[in-house]
């Protein structure tokens, strides 16, 4: 027995009714990085600048470094902290470009993703659009079928009253006997 999805279920994103159907042409669209290991922790990084555990751990890390440094505790980067800021001019020439690169990898994966979304709107409408057609159609079919029916009741009632004048004719040549014709 196989343990590959059916294709044929709708669930799986190669069938036609699958909702993510329109994204499929987009998935090429990966990391502004590459896929490799390096590209991969690269754009990992730049997403972690602006999580709330960054700013803490970097406020931790500058409080801790002016106060043991101020302090007189360690004494390898003294009052105005030009190691510091060297750090942070670091810092900042290398995280700028790392997340300017993501934020316009994910514009482009939004705007691909946007494209799949209207494509499937349109898809959605069309299909709307073609059933509204085949309710007309049946509507219509049905309205033809009603008036064959009309006409084929109204057919019956006088074929009716016409068996019942033939048989109220015959019933009455009968009864008289043969006497009577």
């Amino acid at each position: 027995m196989s343990t590959e999805p059916d294709a044929s279920h709708p669930a799986h994103p190669a069938h036609p009714d699958h909702h993510f159907r329109f994204h499929l042409p987009h998935l090429h669209l990966g990391s502004a990085f590459g896929d490799d290991w390096l590209a991969l922790k690269a754009e990992a990084f730049a997403r972690f600048f602006g999580t709330p555990i960054f700013l803490c751990a970097q406020t931790f890390v500058v409080a801790a470094w002016i106060t043991l440094n101020a302090m007189g505790v360690v004494k390898f980067d003294l009052y105005p902290f030009i190691l510091l800021n060297l750090a942070f001019s670091l810092q900042s020439a290398y995280a700028a470009p790392l997340i300017l690169l993501a934020q316009t990898r994910q514009a482009d994966r939004d705007k691909a993703h946007a494209v799949a979304d209207a494509q499937h709107r349109e898809a959605l409408a069309a299909a709307a659009a073609q059933r509204q057609i085949l309710a007309a159609e049946q509507t219509a079919q049905l309205l033809v079928l009603v008036e064959q029916n009309t006409r084929l009741t109204e057919l019956a009632k006088q074929l009716s009253h016409r068996i019942e004048a033939l048989t109220v004719e015959l019933h009455g040549k009968l009864c008289r006997g043969p006497e009577a014709g």
